[in-house]
């Protein structure tokens, strides 16, 4: 009796870590250079940003912990035809930069600061820059499909760098909304030239080191002007 209760827990627990695996999986987009920006066509309905309802969040990794948060969505705007998405962009606030995780105190405001480049000047451009580099944008250039998924494919403007990324999403589509929910999908911040404590330009760092790669998940909802 002991070992069939053994074996039914040990399967529990197994059970729970994969589902938690799953859970926490999430892709590398596929990134490459910046692509041309497709023109809209006169037959477009135009939907505007709701910023109210927008939001990107991020979590970053190291190997003592992690920390999550989110940043803005400014303004924006997407264009569909034929209840197709046909192209958008929207503006990110790279000074909007919260940490959730811790949620106050000291610690928390260090690292927003740290984030933004704010405070000492030595440390401004170890990550966002943000006096430099107020705005993010990302410019979509394609919606195709992969395996049964939705891909969006966009150009990513962040620290004046563009680089095309790839990811998965579900995008709905009716006469007065559209709403865009990516998957979870990580970047290599590298790339845009964030390179604080990375193993790829810095050696020796021990565990001191902080992945390269940035998790991120954007939600964007977009209102159609009623006349």
């Amino acid at each position: 009796m002991k070992n069939h209760l053994f074996l039914l827990l040990l399967g529990i627990g197994l059970t729970s870590i994969i589902s938690c695996k799953k859970d926490n999986t999430a892709i590398n987009a596929e990134t490459t250079e910046a692509e041309a920006l497709k023109p809209v066509t006169n037959t477009s309905r135009k939907y505007t940003v709701d910023t109210t309802a927008s939001v990107i969040n991020w979590l970053g990794s190291k190997p003592t912990g992690t920390h999550t948060g989110t940043i803005n969505i400014t303004k924006g705007e997407f264009f569909v035809k034929n209840d197709t998405l046909e192209t958008g962009k929207f503006i990110i606030d790279m000074n909007s930069i919260i940490v959730t995780d811790p949620k106050e105190g000291k610690d928390k405001m260090n690292l927003e600061n740290h984030l933004k480049g704010l405070g000492k000047e030595d440390n401004a451009d170890h990550f966002f820059n943000t006096n430099r580099y107020p705005t993010g944008q990302f410019d979509i250039t394609a919606i195709t499909a992969d395996k049964n998924k939705t891909m969006i494919e966009g150009n990513l403007t962040l620290k004046d760098i563009t680089k095309n990324i790839k990811f998965p999403a579900v995008i709905h589509i009716n006469d007065t909304l559209v709403t865009i929910n990516s998957e979870n999908f990580k970047i290599n911040r590298t790339l845009w030239n964030i390179n604080f404590n990375s193993k790829s330009p810095v050696k020796n760092l021990g565990d001191q080191y902080i992945d390269d790669d940035i998790e991120l998940k954007v939600s964007v909802s977009g209102k159609r002007k009623q006349k």
